[in-house]
């Protein structure tokens, strides 16, 4: 391993223990006050088997799945198990009215009958302390000045640390708000096939009802393979490339888990920000987290009513739909959390602990003051950039009329026309493809009533209020905005395949700007970027830099409170562990730790669009033919369990190991009660859902007869 720099070495003292269970860690900062405790909790492994960049190490069989998810290798053929719903793209993308995978699954019986994906992963190479060269470029810039440096000096480090022969990819993470930073270096892998993947009913069972939720009875795994070419290297897809042979796999447990068991999480999570500021924190739950939900909800009521009518549309709509909801109900959830925990009244208690310390130390005597004021000039904006990213541009219709402003900007400025057309036509079939006129329709005529009611008037695009008013009726009435929408849904080019080849082969800006979709896409667009925008990017500088001297303060002011500290969440590699742990939500509530098939039929409804079922599974689990995953202790076959693990999103698909390091479920949500876990950790509450690994190898083997998929593994018994 490389010679940890002095840098290294200060942050190896404040990345310790906090609470029991809290903390993502970096694998290459597992210090040793954390490694201890993670042995005393019940690992097994030594510190040189979960990272090492010298020889085959555990973090080897932990990848990046797709763009947003992780995934890991548990055979030595290159199997990868992941979410459900982070296959759910690759599985649309394959099924088809006639082999309708989605709904009905799918599982390959030989290598020849896996499917090709678009789908990439990627796995960690090393991770390199580069804190000392960023920080020297730094040195007495602050601002937007700050930013751009900082922007160019990463460019340049990932260019100068990457192989583009080789598939080899780093990205520099900034971590602590911008006081450390860490170079991740991976290879990237894109021949990658679907294997397998249960029903709809089993991998999204409880749909939007029970997401976030526990008890949880989801099947929510999917199954993919990794293929290399020549020396085992990356490739592009070819017939003839040999499954990849990984240098670490996952062994898979069969062992009944216990109330306190060690747990273990690698992978991904995405992003925290639990060092916020009480600005930001009251920012949420005022502003963004409200505004993003109601949005959310309007755009989800319209597709579900044509999702419902047909079946093609289910499929069509269906993993759009699964991504909006997500953080329609997390949003929702994480503002209850906020308030009900008070954790504002707990930033501000920190904030003036820090305050009475920064008296007379000029570099934070006004932070505060200032960081306050900051908000204050952004705040009265918020509201429209919600509404512009959430609302406005949700409309798939107005998303894809707003790409169509690089034409325009090629025709009036004499740019590359024929590119921009060629981009824009590859895109228009992408767009079709996707879009349901019908709900898009109601969203457009929805979004724009509401921009009207909440957004102040002196913020609207000029104008264009005024004329709708004029052409279409009263501004307080819902059947104006109906009449709207209609009218750019029947008019605009952008649907009518002989209108758009003839922009095409003559491209007019007159007939571009005329058009009302892209019209109306304009109007808001012009009007947010040419005002609001640059209020935006200067409360986003003035923000960061107060975050980062802040952070700093923090860690001069109070080294007890330092050494608990740990690097937010950045979607690069992470451990973190707890137990096996029921929980009491609220007074006489008591949650177990396991969910069984007894839940999951009680959970069963016929025909119901949540929580329907596959025949033979119903068939299965009322004879209790669940083989060799039976749980020895339940008499029952175990669906789901949970743990005290730190996770966030990215996580997702992420391995639950045991202290030997052997594959015990797959990490697929948090629990409604802690939904504040961005912002902050609740040490009581928090809790990681999982599916039962051997709920996943009953579901390949005895419901869908994939046995070749299990004779691939290493069981452990």
């Amino acid at each position: 391993m490389r010679k940890i720099t002095l840098t290294l070495a200060f942050f190896l003292l404040i990345i310790v223990r906090s609470f029991a269970d809290e903390g993502m860690w970096l694998p290459l900062l597992l210090g040793q006050q954390v490694y201890n405790d993670m042995a005393k909790k019940g690992l097994k492994l030594t510190k040189d088997q979960l990272y090492n960049i010298n020889k085959a190490s555990l973090k080897d069989a932990i990848i990046i799945f797709g763009g947003g998810c992780t995934g890991e290798i548990v055979s030595s053929e290159g199997l990868v198990f992941t979410n459900h719903h982070c296959g759910y793209d690759a599985i649309a993308n394959a099924s088809t009215m006639d082999h309708n995978y989605l709904k009905d699954g799918f599982y390959a019986k030989n290598k020849g009958e896996e499917i090709p994906t678009t789908l990439s992963v990627q796995f960690l190479l090393r991770i390199d302390d580069i804190t000392a060269e960023v920080m020297d470029s730094l040195k007495g810039l602050s601002g937007a000045e700050r930013v751009q440096r900082q922007t160019s000096v990463l460019a340049s480090i990932n260019k100068r640390m990457s192989d583009a022969s080789q598939n080899i990819e780093t990205r520099v993470s900034p971590l602590f708000k911008g006081n450390q930073f860490m170079a991740f270096v991976y290879q990237r892998y894109t021949d990658v096939r679907l294997v397998g993947a249960p029903p709809e009913s089993v991998g999204k069972f409880g749909g939007d009802t029970d997401n976030w939720e526990w008890p949880r009875h989801t099947g929510d795994f999917s199954v993919f393979r990794v293929y290399a070419g020549k020396n085992n290297q990356p490739a592009k897809y070819a017939a003839d490339n040999q499954p990849l042979k990984p240098k670490w796999f996952l062994p898979v447990s069969l062992k009944p888990l216990k109330d306190g068991d060690f747990a273990m999480i690698w992978g991904y999570p995405g992003s925290t920000n639990r060092y916020e500021s009480s600005y930001g924190i009251a920012l949420s739950i005022d502003i963004n987290n409200p505004t993003l939900v109601k949005l959310r909800d309007v755009r989800l009521k319209y597709m579900f009513e044509e999702m419902k009518k047909d079946p093609a549309i289910k499929l069509q709509l269906a993993s759009s739909y699964a991504s909006i909801a997500n953080y329609w109900k997390f949003y929702d959830g994480e503002t209850k959390q906020l308030i009900k925990y008070d954790i504002l009244g707990q930033k501000k208690k920190a904030e003036a602990a820090f305050a009475a310390w920064a008296k007379g130390k000029p570099e934070y005597q006004d932070l505060l003051t200032d960081w306050g004021k900051a908000y204050d000039a952004w705040r009265p904006y918020a509201e429209h950039r919600q509404y512009i990213n959430e609302g406005i541009f949700g409309s798939p219709l107005i998303a894809f009329a707003a790409t169509l402003t690089s034409v325009e900007a090629a025709l009036v400025r004499s740019g590359n026309v024929s590119q921009a057309l060629a981009a824009a036509n590859e895109a228009r079939a992408a767009f079709l493809k996707g879009e349901n006129k019908i709900s898009d329709q109601r969203i457009v005529a929805a979004v724009t009533k509401m921009f009207y009611d909440d957004i102040p008037k002196d913020q609207h695009p000029i104008g264009f209020y005024g004329a709708i008013k004029n052409s279409y009726g009263a501004l307080d009435d819902e059947n104006t905005y109906k009449k709207l929408a209609a009218d750019i849904f029947s008019k605009t080019i952008i649907f009518d395949d002989a209108r758009w080849k003839a922009f095409v082969a003559r491209p007019d800006a007159n007939v571009l700007q005329d058009d009302p979709a892209f019209a109306y896409a304009s109007a808001f667009l012009s009007n947010y970027t040419s005002k609001y925008a640059s209020y935006y990017q200067q409360f986003f500088t003035k923000n960061a830099d107060y975050g980062r001297i802040y952070l700093k303060g923090i860690m001069e002011m109070d080294t007890v409170k330092a050494k608990k500290m740990y690097p937010d969440a950045t979607f690069t590699m992470r451990v973190s562990y707890g137990a096996v742990k029921p929980y009491r939500p609220k007074d006489a509530v008591f949650y177990d730790y396991v969910t069984t098939s007894k839940g999951i039929l009680e959970k069963y409804i016929p025909g119901d669009y949540e929580f329907d079922l596959p025949a033979r599974q119903i068939e299965l689990l009322k004879n209790k033919d669940f083989g060799q995953y039976a749980d020895p202790i339940r008499k029952d076959l175990v669906a789901c369990f949970i743990t005290t693990n730190d996770i966030t999103g990215g996580n997702s698909g992420s391995p639950v190991l045991n202290g030997n390091g052997e594959l015990i479920g797959l990490a697929f949500d948090g629990n409604y009660e802690a939904l504040s876990h961005k912002l902050a950790f609740d040490k009581d509450l928090n809790r990681t859902i999982n599916v039962d690994i051997r709920y996943v190898l009953w579901c390949i083997d005895k419901l869908g007869g994939a046995t070749n998929i299990i004779k691939e593994l290493k069981l452990v018994k």
